[in-house]
């Protein structure tokens, strides 16, 4: 049994889908779908019970752990832009169990994303619909849940099934809606920023770290998640004009913007309302109600309502397309790699993704799966600064015009340290979980992915 057979870079291989992207485009793409449940839900909570007004510190320190992966990431991304992100990175250095090993991290990281933030949207139309006097049956209002009398998250549902329904057709009009709306959550952002600074309070940012350096640790260990959906840009490889340059650029660019915007507003938001008083589910908007402009606050929480859509749509789009690279493969059914005749997109991955996120969006409770979408990431992090440095003692050097990490290999080894530590703050469940979930992928692989696997009979010829 050979676990370690390693796929070779094909770069003139056609997946047959629309090369049309663009450097702009997979910005927009990474945006969308890093800004979203972190800026709008997660800070709140955060500040009020990890960091206090240091959450802003605790941004900084999830940055730094994104950032050096991100770098890893950009110069895989330059060197090896096939499609399948990580995933089809690892297979080239490091061979087909470690690539589906990560394969199946990303699969759970993006199923994990699409359903919570689906399940956090629900929350906020039904939170909207209840203002205007509409209420659902109580059994229809979230995640199976006998005490609280609920057994299925319906709007959830429904928001799965419409982005499933927007990622099935061309990428670039997928990419269109999510554009449109990452400019709607920038114009949010802009109000809450240009309204709320003129209420900040250098108070409220005394003391600094109510909670000492442990719960900065603490937060950023919480936040990270609020920094996931950059590795959806790799995943856009083999429709991109010019993989090797506008990849990294787009990784980079959209990990940079968003650690700006997510220290500006936690800034602005432990100045205006003291932290002690921040544990709510829409902080953004309870800021402009808590001094006074309830109206303002009423149009960001409109406003966060239409662009955590961006999110899901980023995800599934990413998720659609691992699962059709990992078919081709043949570690998953085959059927999932055809491509539809009409818009040149994986249809089949897109409806099996969306099969499946419905079923989780809608039947488990949000809490379940945050810190699980976690330690997925960050394991598979780790696993990416581990191959970069194998990619550069089995290639070499990068060649010129392809992106290159500067100070391998110490930035890559802080990378793995950094992400270890974030992981060694999460719950004994969450690793209990996460066990499970593993053992789930390694039953997969070895009941059909390694008999079924292209790498297999091409090595039974």
């Amino acid at each position: 049994m050979d676990l370690f057979r390693k796929k070779k870079i094909e770069l003139n291989q056609t997946s047959g889908m629309k090369k049309e992207l663009k450097t702009s485009d997979l910005i927009m793409l990474g945006i969308g779908a890093i800004i979203g449940t972190g800026i709008f839900v997660v800070t709140g909570v955060a500040a009020n019970q990890n960091a206090g007004p240091a959450l802003s510190l605790s941004f900084v320190l999830a940055a730094v752990v994104v950032i050096l992966s991100g770098l890893s990431f950009a110069e895989f991304a330059s060197r090896v832009p096939i499609l399948g992100g990580p995933y089809a990175y690892l297979y080239v250095v490091f061979g087909e169990f470690i690539a589906w090993l990560t394969g199946w991290l990303l699969i759970s990281e993006f199923l994990l994303a699409v359903s919570s933030v689906a399940s956090g949207w629900s929350g906020y139309v039904q939170g909207f619909l209840a203002s205007l006097g509409v209420e659902l049956p109580t059994a229809l209002t979230g995640g199976y849940n006998r005490e609280n009398g609920t057994y299925l998250d319906l709007i959830a549902v429904l928001v799965v099934v419409f982005v499933t329904y927007i990622v099935s057709l061309e990428a670039k009009k997928a990419l269109r809606l999510n554009n449109v709306m990452v400019f709607v959550k920038f114009g949010i952002i802009a109000l809450f920023i240009v309204v709320g600074i003129f209420f900040v309070k250098p108070a409220n940012w005394t003391p600094f770290t109510p909670f000492g350096f442990s719960g900065v640790l603490d937060g950023a260990a919480l936040v990270f998640f609020a920094f996931l959906g950059f590795d959806a840009v790799a995943m856009a490889a083999e429709e991109v004009k010019n993989p090797q340059k506008d990849v990294p650029r787009g990784i980079i660019g959209s990990i940079l913007i968003a650690t700006v915007l997510y220290i500006v507003v936690t800034l602005i938001l432990t100045g205006i309302v003291p932290f002690t008083e921040l544990g709510v589910s829409d902080p953004v908007a309870f800021a402009m109600r808590y001094v006074g402009h309830g109206t303002v606050g009423a149009v960001i929480a409109v406003g966060a309502i239409l662009t955590l859509l961006t999110v899901t749509i980023s995800m599934m789009y990413s998720l659609a397309r691992l699962l059709f690279a990992i078919s081709k493969d043949g570690l998953l059914p085959k059927y999932m790699t055809e491509i539809d005749e009409k818009h040149r997109t994986p249809k089949k991955a897109t409806y099996t993704a969306g099969v499946v996120a419905v079923f989780f969006a809608g039947a488990f409770p949000l809490d379940i799966l945050a810190e699980l979408t976690n330690i997925t990431a960050l394991t598979y992090l780790i696993l990416v600064s581990l191959g970069l440095l194998k990619l550069r003692k089995q290639f070499g050097q990068p060649k010129a015009g392809e992106f290159k990490v500067p100070l391998v290999p110490v930035l890559p080894i802080i990378s793995i340290l950094t992400c270890v530590i974030l992981m060694l703050r999460l719950q004994a469940i969450t690793w209990i979980v996460f066990a499970i979930v593993m053992l789930i992928g390694l039953i997969i692989y070895f009941t059909y992915g390694y008999k079924n696997s292209v790498m297999n009979q091409k090595q039974g010829e």
